[in-house]
């Protein structure tokens, strides 16, 4: 049987000891699983920006993938954490939402609260969640332990819905949800809200500032803006050999127009 690979999705960064505290305690634990660092660059406490990463990347990891999640504005409080089977995996994460945009396209989710202390580390610090209790249980289920041996199935849980896109006879509104390392701006605008054969003179508005749609980066001069279809599938907006960002100096949830 080959090695269970599990992932750790945080806002650690690289910098300090949490990341390798986290995984010490796996390997302590499944000496033999297969680590995967998705990302430790998730801005601090952003939940949105988790969920955006996650939804991202999950469909490329095989059946059976542990995926830990510590993006945990609320540790220490009243949220509660979550062992989530869904599309063949696994997803240990907080209570907060952060699992949400993985489950809208998911045909079944089985849910469960983490409330065996027998699969924690013996002792539990309020503020390090993720060492404590999500690197253990990943761990124990690497080794064989059953999601429904965690805790109580729950009905319920914190999501919040993927931004709708609004149409007009003229006119596609949508969002930035985030804006990645290179300064493309990330929209909720997906290639299937898009015509077949957009107009050649068919433009997307952002910050004030307009950029044709493209195909490729390539498409557009050195400098200039270019609107175009990325590998996730959504709408972006980047500036060739530089930062979108920078030049339009907007953030998550600026509103994104495309012109028919």
């Amino acid at each position: 049987m080959k090695p269970a690979i599990v992932t750790l999705t945080t806002d650690f960064g690289t910098r300090g000891s949490y990341v390798a505290a986290m995984k010490g305690t796996i390997l302590g634990i499944a000496p033999d699983v297969r680590l995967v660092d998705v990302s430790h660059e998730i801005a601090p406490q952003n939940v949105r920006e988790a969920a955006l990463c996650l939804w991202e990347v999950f469909r490329h990891f095989p059946p059976a993938t542990i995926h830990v999640v510590v993006v945990d504005p609320g540790v220490g409080g009243a949220r509660r954490l979550l062992c989530v089977e869904m599309h063949g995996q696994v997803f240990l994460a907080p209570d907060n939402g952060v699992l949400s945009w993985v489950a809208r396209e998911a045909p079944a989710v089985n849910r469960f609260v983490l409330a065996e202390p027998r699969f924690w580390r013996p002792t539990v610090s309020t503020t390090f969640h993720g060492r404590d209790i999500l690197a253990p249980v990943a761990a124990n289920l690497s080794r064989g332990a059953c999601p429904a041996e965690l805790g109580p199935a729950t009905p319920d849980w914190t999501t919040f819905p993927w931004p709708a896109v609004v149409r007009t006879a003229d006119e596609l509104c949508g969002e930035v949800l985030s804006v990645d390392r290179f300064g493309n701006l990330i929209t909720n605008i997906a290639a299937a809200d898009l015509p077949p054969n957009p107009s050649p003179t068919a433009r997307v508005i952002c910050a004030g500032t307009a950029a044709p749609l493209a195909r490729t980066y390539c498409d557009a001069a050195s400098g200039a803006l270019v609107s175009l279809i990325g590998s996730s599938g959504l709408l972006e907006i980047a500036m060739r050999d530089g930062s979108a960002v920078s030049q339009l100096r907007c953030a998550a949830g600026e509103r994104v127009v495309v012109s028919r």
